[in-house]
């Protein structure tokens, strides 16, 4: 496979993943794929045998790892969608069966006031239940089934985690002891959590430097616990 090919296919993943998962919601399936295969490994390094076997078995607690949470990461966000959407069809429905406008606007405000209660004025926010109100009479409930989308985005959810967890099996393919894999391993992730936390800061409205030392913080407390209990 040429260069230019791998970063044909480089490019081609991102973009998918960019069309159907927003900025923090790729940095966070990354970041937690990142968590959940470090403390698997660190876990299958406290038996692993320092033989090729213990190599092997390394190896696959780490793909083991991406694949399930990747799996487990899909699955979430389809529920996670048809949840909303059924929030959203429960709002419509709660709407349009109200005895008269009062009820219809107090219940769209019990909704909506404690997302923008700091956000707008008291009488924006009425301007605003009004105009839900005008949209909702008449709007269709979404569809609470699974969709297309839904199927993407976990498509792209699974591969994230999946892809961004691989450069950690690497030192069980090219070092011959598990022991030094593992540590090699281990800091390849904790680097990868500091950037994943660096590049997060942004979104969380954080320093980036303190956002990425708080995810290596997680990550060594876990190496940390592992060393006490004899990996």
């Amino acid at each position: 496979m040429t260069s230019g090919t791998l970063q044909t296919g480089q490019s081609l993943s991102r973009s998918f993943a960019e069309r159907h998962l927003d900025p923090a919601s790729r940095l966070g399936e990354i970041l937690f794929g990142l968590i959940m295969v470090l403390g698997v490994t660190l876990t299958a390094g406290l038996t692993a045998p320092e033989s090729d076997e213990g190599l092997w078995q390394l190896l696959l607690a780490a793909i083991g790892c991406n694949v399930a949470w990747g799996i487990i990461d899909a699955t979430m966000y389809v529920m996670n969608c048809m949840t909303e959407r059924a929030e959203k069809a429960r709002l419509i429905e709660a709407v349009q069966s109200a005895p008269d406008e009062r009820s219809a606007i107090d219940f769209i405000r019990k909704e909506i006031e404690p997302r923008f209660e700091t956000l707008t004025a008291r009488e924006d926010r009425e301007q605003l239940c009004r105009s839900i109100l005008r949209y909702v009479a008449h709007a269709e409930a979404p569809t609470t089934s699974v969709t297309k989308d839904d199927l993407y985005g976990a498509v792209a959810a699974f591969w994230l985690v999946f892809v961004a967890c691989l450069p950690v099996a690497v030192p069980f393919l090219l070092l011959s002891g598990p022991t030094q894999a593992l540590r090699v391993s281990n800091v390849l992730l904790i680097v990868m959590l500091f950037c994943v936390g660096h590049a997060w800061a942004q979104y969380a409205h954080a320093s980036r430097l303190v956002a990425g030392l708080a995810m290596v913080t997680i990550g060594l407390t876990l190496v940390g616990v592992a060393w006490l209990l004899g990996g």
